[in-house]
């Protein structure tokens, strides 16, 4: 149970730096389409625990430490091929997108030049990296208690002092610009970015034990998790949408209403998921080139963490928009695999079943 645990913590602190940081992706993909946002965050946690049980229990059954066998394994040669390739291009991407967006969150909070935040976090995400995977996923799954904390606080905060009418919280929700054109499709949209995101780092993490119930049990506590977090921050936005309505970083936003210091505190836990992210994105894309037990893994997690925070200049707000679409375009063929893959292990299962039954 420890390890579904530890698992757990891992997934979910590695999906929430890229699709929790600001608290702008639950707002578009979620609290613009109000009261039905709700709906939309159980379709998501439903969706999460799924597709996370199904990469962490694959990752176990192949001892895996790279996506590449997972991604081969459901998806075929071809197919395969164009897959892995492409998770790979946004595993840098979301790297490079993590970098940028410390540099945003120091400039914005502190006023300090966005470069101060890139340097900071490359360094600590590349010294991270250069640790073994068990200790990666340690530290990762740390910071997740924390953010639970916070959100909760948050969500009770935002709940207990309404200050709108709710027949006026759905007017200005709708208000917001959407990411999609309707609720259902922005919960699959948003698990579909995150889940081709995170695929690697799940498999990886899966591989870390031989124990295929117990990589399972902690993709789907992940997976709740993530549900969880999900519903309060989005009810938290929504009943404040008076208040976090035109901002960049909403969740940011409520904690500073609370008190200057308690949105100290939440930027601390901002940049620890953000921290989460790019740790896992970098330790994966480097894990799909060169094996963790190589001598040179540690010269490549340099290099390629070098090449990241050179391209985190290109800016979060565009780089946020280029890679976050692709990727979820990218994700609806992955989640198509995974679950094709889940029939076909179903059927295996039965007809083994009935070979048994026959014999006896």
């Amino acid at each position: 149970m420890k390890k579904s645990i530890q698992i757990a913590g891992a997934f979910i602190g590695v999906i929430v730096g890229a699709g929790f940081a600001s608290g702008q992706e639950i707002l578009q993909f979620f609290t613009s389409f109000g009261w039905m946002g709700i709906i939309g965050a159980v379709v998501a946690t439903f969706l999460f625990a799924f597709l996370g049980m199904n990469l962490t229990q694959l990752g176990s059954r192949l001892q895996t430490d790279s996506h590449k066998d997972v991604i081969y394994h459901i998806c075929g040669k071809y197919l395969g091929m164009a897959v892995d390739l492409v998770i790979t291009f946004f595993l840098f991407g979301v790297a490079a997108v993590m970098l940028a967006g410390s540099g945003s969150i120091f400039e914005e909070q502190f006023g300090i030049p966005g470069m101060a935040g890139n340097i900071i976090m490359a360094v600590l995400a590349i010294l991270t990296v250069c640790l073994n995977i068990q200790k990666v996923i340690s530290i990762i799954s740390l910071v997740t208690p924390f953010l639970l904390l916070m959100v909760i606080l948050i969500g009770g905060y935002a709940i207990s002092t309404i200050g709108i009418d709710l027949a006026e919280v759905q007017k200005l929700a709708e208000s917001q610009t959407p990411a999609a054109s309707n609720w259902f499709i922005g919960a699959l949209l948003y698990v579909s970015y995150n889940i081709a995101a995170g695929a690697a780092m799940l498999t990886v993490m899966g591989g870390t034990t031989k124990d295929e119930k117990q990589a399972g049990l902690g993709g789907i506590l992940g997976g709740v998790g993530l549900g969880v977090l999900i519903l309060l921050i989005n009810v938290g936005l929504l009943v404040k949408m008076d208040v976090v309505g035109g901002s960049s970083m909403p969740i940011l936003a409520l904690a500073n209403e609370i008190s200057p210091a308690f949105g100290i505190f939440m930027f601390v836990v901002l940049l620890g998921m953000i921290y989460n992210t790019a740790v896992g994105m970098l330790y994966a894309f480097t894990a799909r080139f060169v094996k963790r037990e190589n001598p040179k893994f540690n010269l490549f997690v340099v290099l390629f963490g070098a090449a990241a925070f050179g391209a985190s200049f290109v800016g979060f707000i565009t780089l946020v928009g280029t890679v976050y679409p692709l990727m979820g375009y990218l994700g609806f063929t992955l989640i198509a695999a995974i679950v094709a893959a889940w029939f076909r292990g179903k059927r295996k299962t039965e007809r083994l079943n009935i070979g048994i039954h026959a014999e006896q």
